[in-house]
Parts: structure tokens; sequence; C-alpha cells
């Protein structure tokens, strides 16, 4: 894959552009290498770091209701109130 800006590989993966620069400075994603071309700085995302997004998002986002819930701690019955 040549390279792949990071509008794409949000477009990509189905989540929204901010929700991955959320995910990546909050440390959630390693972020990809990066690449300086004058003063500007570019991600040079890779098919690697693709899939390692799309795995991330399985595993903890839930579209359109944000991320997955904590199980419960469950309670234990011999403390309950008559």
């Amino acid at each position: 894959m040549a390279n792949i800006s990071t509008q794409d590989v949000a477009r990509e993966v189905g989540i929204n552009r901010v929700t991955l620069e959320r995910w990546l400075s909050s440390g959630k994603i390693r972020p990809p290498k990066t690449i300086s071309y004058g003063k500007n700085e570019f991600r040079d995302w890779t098919a690697r770091d693709v899939e390692r997004v799309r795995k991330y998002k399985q595993k903890n986002y839930r579209k359109g209701r944000g991320r997955k819930p904590k199980p419960k701690k469950r309670r234990d019955s011999t403390f309950a109130c008559a």
C-alpha cells in the first residue's frame, strides 16, 4: 500500500478521523512512523498499522453507542434485603 492518509485509514476502518486522532493522542493505539517534509510531518500508515487499528476497534468500540461496557460485578445474594 502506498502512502495512506489518516483520513483514509479512518474511512477504511469505519470510524471518524477525530476518533482515530483521539486514540492516537491518548496512547490507545501506537502511532505509525512519521515522515518530515519541510516543516510538515505526516504519518506513514502501512497495512499492518491499519490492521492494528481495525483490531483495536473490534475489541473496544461499538458504533453509535461508544465503547463497550465493562462487565457488571455480581452481587452476592447472601446480603439481599427482604
